[in-house]
């Protein structure tokens, strides 16, 4: 027969009530942050949203009137003659050189960033402090100062060009500025130290008595980045990867300066609409479509991880 045991059930509902006062406690804790998010970030996107599917003024704002034109005119166009439909050449060439640059950018920034993240983290303890604070440096600038320093090494008269044109090896200026180049050096530099520090807090971690079991097994240089070093920093690499392309995608001030207007990226076409395009409900369902290609790239990232924890794990 079973005995009630009234001090273990007591006992019981105490945990319990304190369980759930330890919950309420972190709900309140947690609150002011939950509500800066709500209304500084989730309420000004959904502004936008809302703005996507109004009828644009004459002058600017919008009018209060449903309307899905905005979210057609991303990807297609009517003639103003005929009114057939096409494809928005203009929209599918900036997003195509957005996706195109910011790809490139970030495999160039990899493939920087990689031999001297290791760099750092095979160097004594001691001086690893002072190699990081060289890469965080430009952090100290503002981006704006930052490529107009970039602008002044690769204009006609800057130092790329009068250095070359002073060693004989060209007679006149190579044209950078205002190109596709110029844009992916400017975010390049800007950009790098993101993918820098993450790989280097992968490779810090990582235990070098694997890479020296690999030269013992007979493994050559590239067998051993290959098969050890690559696969344990490899969330490091998706984290930078994902840290350069995404500000790369949205990049403005970047190609305002060195693409000219010529050269647009997404976040120019943006601030086009908004501006003396006069088309807010168009600028809205474009920065929707922006923020929709970065989600896709956080979740490609968030199951890439997944996955590494899982085999590593």
């Amino acid at each position: 027969m079973a005995v009630d045991n009234p001090p273990l059930t007591r006992a019981a509902e105490v945990a319990a009530a304190a369980d759930r006062q330890e919950i309420r406690n972190r709900w309140f804790l947690a609150s002011p942050a939950l509500f800066i998010i709500f209304f500084a970030a989730i309420g000004p996107l959904f502004i936008v949203l809302v703005f996507s599917f109004l009828t644009p003024a004459d002058y600017g704002g919008v009018v209060w009137k449903p309307s899905g034109q905005a979210w057609f005119q991303v990807l297609f166009q009517k003639d103003i003659f005929d009114d057939t439909t096409t494809f928005a050449d203009a929209h599918l060439s900036i997003l195509w050189r957005s996706v195109k640059l910011s790809f490139f950018t970030t495999l160039i920034a990899l493939a920087f960033g990689f031999p001297t993240a290791y760099f750092i983290s095979t160097r004594p303890e001691k001086s690893r402090d002072i190699w990081l604070f060289l890469i965080t440096i430009p952090f100290w600038t503002n981006l704006l100062i930052r490529t107009f320093a970039v602008q002044e090494v690769i204009r006609n008269e800057g130092i790329f060009n009068t250095l070359l044109m002073k060693l004989g090896i060209i007679s006149s200026p190579i044209q950078i500025m205002f190109t596709d180049v110029a844009i992916m050096l400017g975010m390049l530099y800007v950009y790098l130290p993101l993918m820098v520090l993450p790989l280097y807090a992968s490779m810090e971690k990582l235990d070098f008595r694997l890479v020296e079991a690999g030269y013992d097994l007979y493994a050559n240089r590239f067998q051993v980045l290959r098969r050890v070093i690559i696969p344990l920093v490899k969330p490091g690499i998706i984290a930078g990867s994902i840290l350069v392309f995404i500000p790369s995608l949205g990049a403005y001030v970047t190609p305002r300066v060195l693409g000219g207007g010529k050269n647009m990226m997404l976040g120019n076409l943006i601030e086009l609409q908004f501006g003396q395009g006069r088309n807010w409900p168009l600028g809205a369902a474009l920065s929707i479509t922006l923020m929709a290609i970065v989600m896709i790239a956080l979740m490609i990232y968030v199951r890439s991880a997944g996955r590494s924890e899982m085999r590593h794990g």
